[in-house]
């Protein structure tokens, strides 16, 4: 009887949050334009093909994107070729720099994915202090990244380029905040927009979980425009 009253409660907050994602009127493939989510004043180009790409705006720094990056990358595995996921690191500061060029660095390299949560621990549970270069330098060497290859990638041109690019993105797309997702070069969606438009999810955990509904559908109706 406890496990049965456990699987209803877990039964019945699944469908408020798709309820609550999506407005109590309305379907839960159906989310708000304006509310859920929002249209970009110009649609951007995508080079997806038939997939749709969906880009995530993040700061490795930034706390909201750590705790997001374990549900939306989960989500990321479970869409599998229905999508092309990218990531920018936005700028930020000068002080903040060094961590965009690390992952700049890693992308390039190939490591970005492998290296996201790694990351992430170092900077939000083990408190490492990823301004300086030196810093960067000597933690990727300790996690088995040839020192070298990396310093000399992380100063290239191409990484150089890679965050001019980010800046561009930024401005093309309208970012002003992140965590930030772009779905299909065409809609804006993230979970402080999906908490502002609920006021019923009263926690980021929940805010995040609505979001990925929100994406759920997005993806779905972009994947069926592009059939």
């Amino acid at each position: 009887m406890h496990m049965l009253k456990k699987i209803l409660s877990a039964l019945s907050l699944a469908t408020t949050l798709s309820l609550v994602a999506f407005g109590a009127a309305a379907s839960p493939t159906a989310p708000k334009e304006g509310a859920d989510y929002q249209v970009l004043p110009t649609p951007q180009p995508t080079d997806s093909g038939k997939k749709v790409e969906v880009i995530e705006f993040f700061a490795y720094w930034c706390p909201h994107c750590n705790t997001f990056d374990p549900s939306l990358s989960a989500w990321v595995r479970k869409q599998g070729d229905n999508i092309v996921f990218k990531r920018v690191h936005v700028p930020y500061n000068e002080r903040m720099a060094p961590q965009q060029k690390l992952y700049y660095t890693l992308e390039s390299m190939g490591l970005a994915d492998q290296f996201q949560p790694k990351v992430l621990k170092a900077l939000h549970e083990e408190r490492q202090d990823f301004t300086r270069d030196e810093a960067v330098f000597d933690w990727v060497a300790k996690n088995g990244i040839d020192r070298a290859k990396f310093s000399d990638t992380y100063r290239s041109f191409g990484v150089a380029g890679k965050m001019r690019r980010a800046s561009a993105l930024m401005e093309s797309y309208k970012v002003e905040y992140w965590p930030l997702l772009i779905v299909d070069g065409r809609w804006q969606v993230s979970p402080s927009l999906t908490g502002q438009a609920n006021k019923e999810l009263d926690t980021e955990a929940k805010q995040q979980q609505a979001t990925l509904l929100v994406l759920d559908a997005l993806v779905a109706k972009a994947k069926a425009e592009k059939k």
